[in-house]
């Protein structure tokens, strides 16, 4: 295999080695074998155009081709032209793909679905980074700078996957750059002809110095040692480091915001993340209505989603299969038919603008009547859109079980089937003790998990001193509970999660459901949802009766009967009555007439005039703020290739920028330009390849200028006259003013980039060689001021040192 080829190869693995940090973002992750293939075909073509050879721009205008075509027959076969070529179409279709992908990373938590919106944004992503570092590492053999858009992938990943990409994808996506940086050093030493070791330092028994031979050390086998180092101190250094807990954008799992990293709140997931923002909207919007033929509607919560798993800092929802919705749901789990149960139907209309990817509906419903494209997820008994399915608008009818069970009843519930019991028991090793132990002190006594459920439940909403304060901040970290448990104040995300868990502590199988409160009854006997009436409620489950539903919350929603001794059903958790709270308030839609209310406009006797307006609850995705950050932050890492050509325009710009007149100018000022345009001619020189000699004379240098650069003609003598320019200000007592030396440095500039190659141009703009003045003059300025700092520290030492010596003998 021949080094070219050794390195196109290298570059390929290192890009999806780089990209294996995104994979735990989303479920399945299929989609890297898709971004494997393209960025195959790109390798290739690259190959093939540069053994042509091609010039580089048109290998790299090639294979941007070749990736614009097998994505376009990948993602929009159907709008192409015969299946792979772009048109209008193509571009408009990928457009939307981006919004649609761009709505889903904020809508879903952490693990996301594989949409095709995120599809097309993953292997987008991954196929530009691999063409970026093919192009430097292969193309222009610059393996090195490489790295940049690397680290510009893994940064992106681990930001929002916040600390998601951990040690191991950090080391295979080192691994990946170092192997790309060994490809290159073989394929250069490889070109050097045979290597020879040095001699060893030491004359040790057995060193080569001392027995005139033997080993030595091979320049590969040092990269290797000092690679491996560089990556032992990277991964071992973070530990050493404090508040890196977290990533770019919280905890990448569409957490709320707000919160330090080991803040007093739990970490809220989506669809939660946009749940405390409805929350406090000051007004309250409808959603949707529905009526319903059931006689109480306070147990009729409308769920969205479950969330069933904990992390010790957050629950979000299980990665599991969907299926088309049957005409008939499945019987609940656990549900027996010893159970009192009454069927429920209610019809639904969505706001025009309300749109969630998930369905809402009582729970658990058993047949579903709907158009569009959603599916069914079994084990949550959820709906969710399909592709770009939303709720915005939907009209649909849900026949629900109102599941009735007694207190005796979940008092005698059986042991759980040793599978679900196994599942929603766990409890992560990071759960501070405090949790379990403050859930057995209040339990202490109960004599089954009902009992157990019911004293939680009573402790979060009446005997706790528990607070209802929605303006408390949803924070991260695994002392949140504890902190909330010791604060007491939060809303319904607090209250739930932490029931939850403190129940699974217990050993009884708990999760948290997401979603509305039953909503408020209208004159014209339709219930109103409001943005107001979000909420989150912990699920317990007693075999018998299934997943059951309690209300830890203080203020807001229904105490369930079976929960209560003397309470009638339909009153308000918490002492004394409810707050005026979104559930207790008529939702603010419009009206469009005092004899037509705007129920009567859905439900089928006249339409809405308009539905409520921004009652987006679809998730509100990440901080604003922090987004912007990232991108800032990514751009400045991919902008710092471009530092040594803005620093050299910047020098060159000062150097040869308009002066005064020529005869207001002194001698010294005349001088001071002249050799400030020499300077410039020599920095020319050297950013093409001539190095600089500063023992040489102005007449020698330009005669060296002249040969090593092989210039000739007006070139060479532009550089002769401004050396004997130069020879005059530094030696002639009454030097004459010259003019025109800043168009003679440009006709020189000029001159050199036109004997040059194409690479010598490139190096020259994009990495100067003269850049080496920086770093020259900043460590010139650092020595400088560490020599000043240690002088002024020595200084006040004696002086102190002398003035305790003398104030013994001044004393008397």
């Amino acid at each position: 295999m021949s080094g070219r080829a050794r390195l196109t190869l290298a570059a390929w693995g290192a890009t999806l080695m780089a990209s294996g940090a995104l994979l735990p973002l989303v479920k399945p992750a299929t989609w890297i074998f898709t971004a494997a293939f393209v960025l195959a075909l790109v390798s290739a073509v690259g190959t093939l155009a540069r053994r042509a050879p091609l010039a580089r721009p048109l290998t790299l205008l090639a294979q941007l081709a070749v990736a614009v075509l097998a994505l376009t027959a990948i993602f929009a076969r159907e709008q192409a032209v015969l299946w792979f070529l772009p048109g209008p179409q193509v571009f408009t279709h990928a457009a939307d793909l981006f919004a649609a992908g761009a709505e889903d990373v904020s809508r879903y938590a952490i693990p996301a679905p594989d949409t095709e919106g995120i599809r097309l944004m993953l292997v987008g992503g991954v196929v530009t980074i691999g063409l970026m570092v093919d192009t430097l590492a292969v193309t222009f053999r610059k393996a090195a700078p490489a790295g940049l858009p690397l680290l510009a992938l893994y940064s992106v990943a681990a930001g929002l996957s916040g600390g998601g990409a951990g040690w191991l994808w950090f080391l295979l996506a080192s691994s990946g750059y170092l192997l790309l940086l060994l490809a290159e050093g073989r394929d250069r030493l490889s070109q050097w002809g045979r290597v020879f070791g040095g001699a060893q330092r030491s004359a040790r028994p057995g060193s080569s110095v001392a027995g005139g031979g033997g080993p030595a050390f091979a320049p590969a086998r040092t990269g290797r040692r000092i690679g491996a180092v560089a990556m032992g101190v990277a991964m071992v250094v973070p530990f050493a480091l404090p508040g890196f807990t977290g990533g770019l954008i919280g905890n990448g799992n569409g957490e709320g915001t707000g919160g330090e990293g080991r803040g007093g709140t739990i970490s809220a997931v989506n669809p939660l993340v946009s749940l405390q923002d409805n929350l406090r909207q000051p007004e309250d919007r409808e959603v949707l209505r529905y009526r319903t033929n059931a006689r109480d509607t306070s147990g009729l919560y409308l769920r969205l989603v479950a969330l069933d798993q904990f992390d010790g800092t957050s629950w979000k929802s299980s990665v599991r299969p969907i299926e088309a919705v049957p005409k008939r749901l499945p019987w609940p789990d656990g549900l027996s038919q010893s159970v009192r149960i009454t069927e429920v139907t209610s019809n639904f209309v969505a706001s025009e603008g309300y749109e969630q990817k998930w369905l809402p509906m009582p729970y658990p419903a058993g047949r579903v009547d709907i158009d569009g494209r959603w599916r069914y997820e079994p084990a949550g008994r959820m709906l969710v859109g399909d592709d770009k399915q939303t709720t915005k608008g939907a009209r649909y009818t849900v026949s629900s079980l109102s599941v009735q069970p007694t207190s005796e009843q979940l008092a005698a519930a059986g042991d759980a089937p040793e599978k679900l019991r196994r599942e929603y028991t766990k409890v992560p090793a990071s759960l501070p003790t405090d949790v379990k132990a403050t859930a057995l002190q209040i339990t202490k006594g109960a004599r089954n998990d009902y009992e157990q459920a019911v004293k939680l439940q009573e402790w979060f909403a009446r005997d706790g001193g528990f607070r209802y304060d929605v303006d408390v901040e949803s924070g991260t970290g695994v002392q949140a509970i504890s902190r909330f448990l010791k604060d007491k104040e939060g809303f319904c995300v607090h209250f739930s999660f932490s029931m939850a868990a403190m129940a699974r502590t217990l050993g009884i199988p708990a999760r948290v459901a997401v979603g509305f409160t039953p909503g408020t009854t209208q004159t014209d006997g339709s219930v109103s949802v409001g943005i107001r009436d979000a909420h989150a409620w912990p699920e317990l489950y007693f075999e018998g009766a299934g997943w059951t539903r309690f209300e830890p919350t203080p203020s807001r929603g229904f105490t369930p009967s079976y929960t209560q001794d003397d309470t009638p059903s339909g009153t308000a958790t918490g002492p004394a009555r409810p707050e005026q709270s979104a559930s207790a308030q008529p939702s603010a839609a419009p009206s469009a007439s005092e004899s037509c209310t705007p129920q009567e406009r859905r439900l089928g006797d006249c339409g809405p005039e308009e539905a409520a307006a921004g009652a987006d609850s679809s998730g509100g995705g990440p901080d604003p703020l922090t987004v912007v950050l990232i991108v800032v932050g990514v751009l400045a890492v991919l902008t710092l290739p471009l530092l040594p050509l803005l620093w050299r325009t910047r020098v060159r710009a000062r150097r040869l920028g308009p002066a005064g007149p020529t005869g207001a100018r002194g001698p010294e000022e005349t001088a001071a330009r002249t050799l400030a345009v020499w300077q410039e001619i020599v920095d020319t020189a050297w950013d093409y390849g001539v190095e600089p000699d500063e023992s040489q004379t102005p007449r020698r240098t330009a005669a060296r200028i002249v040969h090593l650069g092989e210039l000739g003609g007006g070139t060479a003598d532009a550089v002769h006259r401004v050396a004997r320019a130069v020879e005059e200000a530094l030696y002639a007592p009454n030097p004459r003013p010259a003019s025109g030396l800043a168009e003679e440095a440009a006709r020189i500039r000029a001159g050199f980039h036109a004997s040059a190659d194409r690479r010598t141009r490139l190096r020259a703009l994009l990495a100067p060689r003269s850049a080496a003045r920086l770093r020259w003059s900043t460590a010139a300025r650092w020595s400088e001021t560490t020599t000043r700092w240690s002088v002024q520290r020595h200084t006040a030492t004696t002086r102190a040192l002398t003035s305790l010596r003398r104030t013994p003998r001044e004393s008397p």
